[in-house]
């Protein structure tokens, strides 16, 4: 890897991928096709895209038994536990509406109430991802969201992946249906005969995936467009170099555009690191991918103290930040911009990515300046409350009616007028 000492230029930001002209023509015809005819442009595309023809769309329970049969014993019982652990972290993140009253008859506050249906895609294709079922659909269940529906292209086989199925029954859906791509936001989107239209889209995807929520977003709620993954390493001499090299290829090995990064004070830990990530990248099975994306977007910098190393840090604004130093906490006190954080050696990104219980869907391309992972305040919306009692509005219409004069609004000021004459 190649080590920095210079500053100007270390950026772990990357141009998200906006589609060609092309791209962007073929979603909207795929989008118009299934608000046009339903489940026969789903099971069409299906059959061209996926190569499998469907009778049925729908995931059955035999189905879904057939996978906990085909999955050992072991996956399955470590996939509840983690079901477990997330949904005990979100728990503690669920707020409950509030109410004020003053003394005048004033009543204030805040409802919360949680969304009536939310659609999670989830990506197929040779790969199976059960635990971005887990972290999309479990905040929801918590938020109390009724209708959960799980969206996912089938295999060959014309079926979904085990684990897959395994993770969304041990979720809670019990809507699952084999469609993915562009046609499957489409449907989740504007409904079709079979799938029911939702108020949100959570989930990754491909490109496809990506324009598609883009066009639908304003008639449903979409979770976010995510960039490539990254991750940080702010690390001291206390560090291990093999550990650190370790942690910074389990993201590399995601896609040639991720980015991986060190930031130390340490010339020797530095130097180590790039000796190891050599080292290890070449006994990877996906060698080809976590080479390109070290090469492309792989960088050591080396900085004159820890605190200039926490400066570039809160410049980055990770999506993964793991603090690997003599005193985690003390560092991750001045930490004010990243999407999850990892303390200490015992703490590596992939703890986070599927067991401890915090979300793995997080901002990228340094926007955790101004976002938070997927939490369950994403699956509920708040209404404010407001009740005037006669001697409240009677104190108040008059200065009321003047703020609206003041910007022209006659109507509003007369409404409120109206109670007293």
């Amino acid at each position: 890897m190649r080590i920095f000492t210079d500053r100007n230029g270390l950026t772990i930001k990357r141009s998200i991928d906006q589609g060609t002209e092309e791209q962007r023509k073929t979603v909207q015809e795929i989008i118009r096709n299934v608000r046009a005819n339903g489940d026969q442009a789903l099971k069409a595309y299906t059959e061209r895209f996926d190569g499998v023809r469907l009778e049925s769309l729908k995931v059955t329970e035999n189905e879904i038994q057939e996978a906990f049969q085909e999955l050992d014993d072991e996956f399955v019982s470590i996939i509840e536990e983690a079901a477990q652990n997330i949904y005990r972290f979100h728990e503690k993140q669920k707020q409950t509406s509030w109410f004020t009253t003053e003394q005048n008859g004033t009543l204030l506050g805040q409802k919360i109430t949680p969304l009536d249906s939310v659609g999670v895609y989830v990506p197929g294709g040779t790969a199976a991802y059960p635990s971005s079922v887990l972290m999309n659909i479990l905040p929801a269940r918590v938020a109390g969201v009724r209708n959960i529906t799980m969206v996912s292209p089938p295999g060959e086989n014309g079926k979904l992946p085990a684990g897959v199925l395994v993770a969304a029954k041990t979720a809670g859906v019990q809507n699952i249906y084999k469609v993915g791509g562009a046609q499957a936001i489409a449907a989740l989107a504007y409904g079709t005969e079979t799938i029911s239209s939702v108020d949100k889209i959570t989930g990754p995807g491909n490109i496809y995936v990506a324009l598609a929520k883009r066009e639908v977003f304003g008639d449903v709620d979409i979770d976010m467009i995510a960039g490539p993954s990254e991750i940080v390493v702010l690390a001291d001499d206390t560090a291990r170099a093999s550990e650190v090299a370790a942690d910074l290829l389990s993201q590399a090995e995601h896609d040639t555009d991720s980015s991986a990064v060190l930031v130390t004070p340490s010339l020797k830990l530095a130097e180590a690191v790039s000796t190891e990530v050599e080292k290890q990248v070449s006994t990877l099975p996906r060698q080809e991918i976590a080479r390109k994306s070290i090469d492309q977007y792989g960088a050591i910098y080396v900085t004159s103290s820890l605190d200039e190393a926490v400066e570039v840090v809160n410049d980055l604004a990770p999506e993964h930040l793991e603090i690997i130093t003599e005193q985690p906490m003390e560092v991750m006190a001045k930490i004010r911009h990243a999407g999850a954080i990892f303390l200490g050696r015992y703490s590596s990104e992939p703890v986070g990515d599927y067991f401890a219980g915090p979300n793995h869907v997080l901002p990228t391309n340094g926007t955790a300046r101004f976002s938070s992972p997927l939490n369950v305040d994403d699956f509920m919306k708040k209404s404010s409350v407001i009740s005037y009692s006669e001697r409240a509005l009677q104190e108040n219409y008059e200065k009321i009616a003047k703020l609206a004069r003041l910007e022209g609004l006659e109507a509003h000021a007369r409404a409120v007028e109206s109670r007293f004459k």
